[in-house]
């Protein structure tokens, strides 16, 4: 039966190239089809090239830029369109008689393929866009050419029987279709949940995460069911699978899993979240990555440190490794540095100028206002312990830690005191022999 029906297929599409192609009419619609497209091609270019000049003037939003350069493209279509309707209205029956079928056809194609890149422009995706575009072009091509019903018939009967489930050419094609359609679909309606959720003020940034990510994991599991069912497979069957995919969870993805919960617990208790200032030690244990937070996904935690380097951290390492948080609860953070004096100096004016000092830099706090301490007596100099507070950890810690360092040797200069440095005495027990 099934090599009937595609023999059958075979033998109306025969008929179908004799009747409407394979003529003495087919040369006169070659002939105009052909003769379009050369003339479109050579008018669009300076119209197109005219347009997207304006176009780039025009001050108008980025997207609808792009979507305006993106019509431009139709108009190579557009003018192989209109002369070849004015050409068919010239050769046609009311004119010399020829027969039309087949450029009718070709023009209707025309028409569907300007008209279904019209009603895609919203998608801004470029790929995908063209993949539903050629999908929804193909089956308009069949059904204006009249092959449709046969083409699915052909499709369906390309297949086997796995019990009661007949799984064919049309069902795998339709599956996929479905699947990219409706994955698409969740994916982007999850990226306007987010971009709504962004906006949210009475969020926290972690909820406004963990709550896109839920909803995103639901779309794509709706789309992922709806897609299989609408192809006409049967979900009792993948529980055949279950146990195998189990399994294979279980000992392969068992790290992505990991990172896929680690991830949801940082969500939940707030410990880390987007915009978090944290440090954390590095593999040798000997350096460490300090930076601010700048993404939270499923498998992974993107912290961007000073030099704008992206450090890729698996969720599980900032569950499982200890992780300075400076900015948890509050953005305040306590720096300090040591410095020492000469011995000629007074420790409580020292004391005094230090803290004025630190207070210089715009990125020092007010309250609590910089301390000063004495901490004890060096081998050659006075040793104090300046401390003193920020907000912005962010914005980095060595460069106002050097503001603070260059207004305390400022103060010193001009208040006559000195920062010693070592010295050395040598003592020669026979000056004799240092002679010769």
């Amino acid at each position: 039966m099934e090599n009937v029906d595609f023999a059958k297929f075979q033998e109306q599409t025969a008929h179908w190239l004799v009747t409407n192609v394979l003529n003495g009419d087919a040369v006169i619609q070659g002939g105009i089809i052909i003769l379009s497209f050369a003339l479109s091609l050579v008018l669009h270019r300076p119209l197109r090239a005219r347009l997207n000049d304006r176009i780039n003037n025009l001050r108008i939003p980025f997207r609808l830029t792009e979507v305006l350069r993106s019509l431009t493209k139709l108009i190579f279509p557009a003018i192989a369109l209109i002369l070849m309707l004015l050409m068919m209205k010239v050769a046609g029956p009311t004119g010399f008689g020829f027969k039309m079928s087949f450029a009718v056809a070709v023009s209707k194609l025309i028409s569907a393929w300007i008209l279904i890149r019209l009603l895609l422009q919203f998608i801004e995706n470029r790929f995908a866009r063209n993949v539903i575009a050629f999908t929804i072009l193909t089956i308009a091509a069949l059904s204006i050419f009249g092959i449709l019903e046969e083409t699915t018939t052909a499709l369906d009967s390309l297949g086997v029987n796995l019990g009661s489930f007949r799984l064919s050419a049309l069902t795998v094609t339709k599956g996929a279709l479905s699947l990219f359609i409706l994955m698409y679909g969740a994916l982007f309606l999850s990226k306007f949940f987010e971009r709504r959720l962004a906006q949210a003020a009475s969020l926290t940034p972690s909820s406004r995460v963990l709550i896109g990510k839920i909803v995103r994991v639901f779309l794509v599991t709706a789309a992922l069911l709806v897609g299989l069912t609408t192809a006409g497979i049967d979900l009792s069957l993948l529980a055949v699978f279950s146990g195998a995919v189990g399994l294979g969870v279980g000992f392969g993805l068992q790290r992505g899993i990991s990172n896929l919960f680690s991830g949801m617990m940082l969500l939940l208790d707030q410990s880390i979240k987007p915009g978090d200032i944290i440090e954390m030690p590095s593999t040798d244990g000997k350096t460490a990555t300090f930076g601010w937070v700048q993404y939270m996904g499923s498998r992974y935690t993107e912290i961007v440190t000073r030099d704008n380097k992206s450090f890729l951290v698996p969720n599980e390492q900032l569950i499982t490794q200890q992780v300075v948080n400076w900015s948890h609860g509050d953005t305040l953070v306590r720096l300090e540095t040591r410095f020492g004096v000469h011995y000629d100096s007074n420790p409580h004016d020292v004391k005094k100028l230090a803290e004025e000092a630190a207070s210089k830099p715009e990125r020092v706090v007010k309250v609590p206002s910089p301390v000063c301490h004495f901490i004890e007596f060096g081998e050659s100099s006075l040793n104090f312990s300046l401390r003193f507070w920020i907000k912005d950890a962010e914005k980095g810690i060595t460069n106002v830690r050097g503001e603070v360092m260059l207004a305390l040797w400022d103060t010193f200069r001009e208040n006559g005191i000195k920062i010693p440095y070592p010295h050395r005495e040598i003592f020669m027990h026979d000056p004799a022999r240092a002679k010769k």
